[in-house]
């Protein structure tokens, strides 16, 4: 057997943020999420746990991690938190995924 000297290469940058994003989108409620914020006129101020069957805590989980991707963005505004797609990133993630099936 011939051992070849094959380096391994560290992920693109662009290709961590895809991995990223991807993520998010990995569970359908977060898919869910993303739909109900980007189909407001403007940001979500109600009460997202009345809108999913799910326990607040769980919905604050999806929530972290839509943030942390940056897909979303959240600002307090006691006693409630406004939601909102974050329009940058979005139109980022679709740029890259669309690139990323013409391969």
């Amino acid at each position: 057997m011939i051992k070849q000297n094959i380096k391994p290469v560290a992920p693109s940058t662009e290709e961590q943020k895809l991995a990223r994003y991807a993520k998010a989108l990995g569970h359908p409620i977060r898919v869910y999420i993303l739909n109900l914020l980007a189909n407001q006129a403007c940001c979500y101020s109600g009460d997202l746990s009345q809108e999913l069957p799910i326990a607040k805590s769980t919905l604050s989980q999806h929530l972290k991690e839509l943030k942390e991707s940056g897909l979303i963005q959240g600002q307090t505004e006691p006693p409630r938190i406004k939601y909102c797609v974050n329009k940058n990133n979005w139109e980022e993630a679709k740029k890259m995924f669309k690139d990323f099936w013409a391969l």
